[in-house]
């Protein structure tokens, strides 16, 4: 139902990820930006938890085999149908043979393609979601993948286009909540001193950071921490300093020390950052 044509630096199939699997050694994965999925798929008329595409940067073409009903929310990338410019988060009318083509984007790092139906892939798992650092999960895309759209479910689109903020200004301001292991840094409140930057070392595990400004994070001593379970937004902290936010395809455990937990209403922003973009945590 619809042909990929075209994939930028990374272009997968995701829902909203496989919970219940921890005991088996698996992470719930789903879409970095849970938000802007769900809006995506409310705009076509889909459940919430429809697959839809989630794309690195932009830079992706996909051809419509028969008519489909799409939208495009995330990032803000310049969007066409063919070569007709098209708004974000807006609902789109795609025929047979026109190609829905997302450039590169100005900001943020995430843009989410859904379609009426959902993408309708075998499920592993009970979800439809690619999980990068467990291999499971269907292939990232490549061109010349056909992919399948489910039948369209029976609520319809009642909006053309949804409001959308633009991206808030620099530094971008993260809630966290101090702990379980804040005891093992000399002052732990120094995460929320100065401001970070996102490393180019960054993926949908989680992201990395350098201090920009503001004092290092130094733990009381050197021992070694048991490996135990880490949650979603987890800020472990290595022997670096260098701390490490846990997004969607994260570990289920770790042995590093986690300072501070982010505020799950503030994960989705965090997955928007891209390389070299200004963080500042603020203590809840």
């Amino acid at each position: 139902m619809i042909r990929v044509e075209r994939v930028g630096p990374l272009a997968t199939i995701q829902d909203l990820g496989r919970p219940g699997w921890f005991g088996s050694g698996v992470g719930t994965a789903g879409a970095a930006d849970r938000a802007a999925l769900r809006l995506a798929n409310r705009l076509v008329g889909n459940p919430e938890g429809a697959a839809g595409i989630e794309v690195l940067l932009g830079g992706v073409e996909l051809r419509a085999q028969r008519h489909l009903t799409v939208a495009v929310t995330g990032a803000p990338v310049p969007t066409f149908v063919d070569d007709r410019p098209v708004g974000i988060a807006s609902v789109l009318e795609i025929d047979e043979g026109q190609c829905l083509r997302l450039g590169l984007a100005r900001t943020g790092l995430r843009g989410y393609v859904a379609v009426r139906g959902g993408i309708d892939v075998p499920p592993v798992l009970g979800s439809r979601s690619r999980d990068t650092m467990a291999g499971i999960g269907p292939e990232p895309l490549r061109p010349g993948d056909v992919l399948p759209v489910g039948a369209p479910p029976r609520t319809h689109p009642i909006v053309d286009v949804a409001p959308v903020a633009p991206p808030g200004d620099e530094p971008l301001t993260v809630r966290v909540l101090l702990g379980p292991r804040d005891d093992w840094f000399t002052a732990p409140g120094d995460l929320c001193a100065g401001e970070w930057t996102v490393s180019a070392d960054t993926d949908r595990i989680g992201a990395r950071l350098d201090r920009r400004t503001g004092p290092p994070l130094r733990r009381r001593n050197d021992r070694e921490l048991p490996t135990e379970g880490v949650a979603l937004g987890s800020i472990q902290v290595p022997p670096s300093g260098q701390p490490v936010v846990f997004l969607a395809d994260h570990p289920i455990t770790g042995g590093y020390p986690v300072i501070a937990v982010v505020v799950d209403a503030d994960v989705d922003a965090l997955a928007q950052a891209r390389p070299g973009s200004r963080i500042r945590f603020r203590r809840c």
